[in-house]
């Protein structure tokens, strides 16, 4: 595959003559946040990459501040007007993002420059590798406005596990790189200045280790605990609950009710004003 770089796409996708693929969040002025059309970019470039034998490995990055700060505004927008049918297939999409991107059978980083909200910290926990800059926030924070993070929430608590998954899935709480790296979700915390060495130090690792190997050994440790809700025989399960969940939510009066809220910049019924 030859290197692409259209800087008017959401996610720029570079391929080095090394094989190493980087699928960069192209939203700067929006702290790259993801909305549908985002989604589909990755869902295609992960799809292209993943059949794709001169891949060696995957680093996940965002342009400017943010690596990303979850949900688009616009596209909250549109989601609060779409009817069931409409927000269950826009919910499925994204967990078929999720779903390509921890089952991508070379080793993947997601290299975070900045803060992650909301759906960016699943995109984090289905990664392999995470190196985060020293002042990096995370939060899930989808229940403070009435919705719940439903698509990502098997892959963030396999990551984090049920302690810290459900901990920070329901208070919201901000925390931060370090407090990520003590829960399991960054392996690696450095300045920002050190950010891109630390990822190349990190691709000269992966280029001494065998793709056959590394692909054995993701496919092992899926399997090992079959009663995950990742696993392979739950999976197809996983996401129709999930998906609809996340479905039945956006149109309850309550996620109405908070959708509208954040969009107007006003206090929910829930919160104190």
């Amino acid at each position: 595959m030859s290197t692409h770089v259209d800087t008017e796409q959401r996610v720029v996708l570079s391929v080095d003559e090394r094989g190493i693929a980087t699928m960069t969040l192209n939203r700067p002025d929006k702290h790259n946040a993801f909305d549908d059309t985002m989604i589909n970019e990755m869902v295609s470039h992960l799809q292209t990459l993943a059949a794709d034998d001169s891949i060696r490995a995957l680093i996940v990055a965002g342009t400017g501040k943010s690596f990303s700060a979850g949900a688009d505004l616009g596209w909250m927008q549109r989601m609060a007007e779409y009817d069931r049918a409409a927000n269950l297939a826009d919910a499925q999409q994204l967990a078929l993002l999720m779903r390509l991107l921890d089952d991508f059978n070379r080793p993947t980083l997601a290299l975070v420059n900045g803060a992650a909200f909301g759906g960016a910290v699943g995109l984090m926990a289905c990664c392999d590798s995470v190196i985060a800059v020293d002042n990096a926030k995370f939060c899930l924070s989808e229940v403070r406005i009435g919705l719940i993070p439903a698509v990502i929430s098997p892959f963030v608590a396999n990551k984090l596990g049920n302690s810290w998954g459900r901990h920070l899935m329901t208070s919201a709480a901000v925390f931060s790189a370090e407090q990520g790296q003590q829960n399991g979700l960054v392996h690696e915390v450095v300045s920002a200045d050190e950010l891109a060495k630390a990822g190349e130090a990190w691709v000269k690792q992966t280029l001494n280790n065998s793709p056959q190997a590394v692909a054995h050994i993701k496919q092992l440790l899926r399997q090992f605990d079959a009663s995950a809700p990742l696993a392979k025989n739950n999976l197809a399960a996983t996401e129709a609950a999930t998906t609809e969940a996340i479905a039945d939510i956006r149109v309850s009066e309550a996620g109405q009710a908070g959708l509208q809220a954040f969009l107007t910049k006003q206090a929910a019924p829930w919160q104190q004003s």
